[in-house]
């Protein structure tokens, strides 16, 4: 399985539209650096048919290194989550019915 990248979000944009590589590369730039933005400022964004990106504080606490198994303070940190919403859950979900039929 391929991992999609903005490069291939720039092409499909730019065979989509019609645009140049060049173009479709700007707006997909130009598309996340708005979504950082927004979130890094700390507005929630959501995307009609596909999902929202919000913000939620972590708390300081103790954690362990897995290799040394020494315990070690984490510091609070904000991070990013993604919630799908139902039509992207529904498109998902009919795409493993798929899959399992022509196993």
């Amino acid at each position: 399985m391929a991992t999609l990248t903005r490069a291939d979000l720039a092409k499909v944009v730019s065979k989509e539209t019609g645009w140049t590589q060049r173009d479709g590369r700007a707006f997909v730039d130009a598309a996340f650096e708005e979504i950082m933005a927004r979130l890094e400022v700390g507005e929630p964004v959501k995307l009609s048919g596909f999902g929202s990106f919000t913000l939620r504080d972590k708390t300081a606490r103790l954690g362990r290194n897995p290799r040394t198994l020494e315990m070690a303070p984490i510091a609070p940190r904000r991070a990013v989550f993604f919630r799908a919403f139902h039509v992207l859950k529904r498109r998902i979900d009919n795409g493993m019915s798929v899959c399992e039929e022509g196993s």
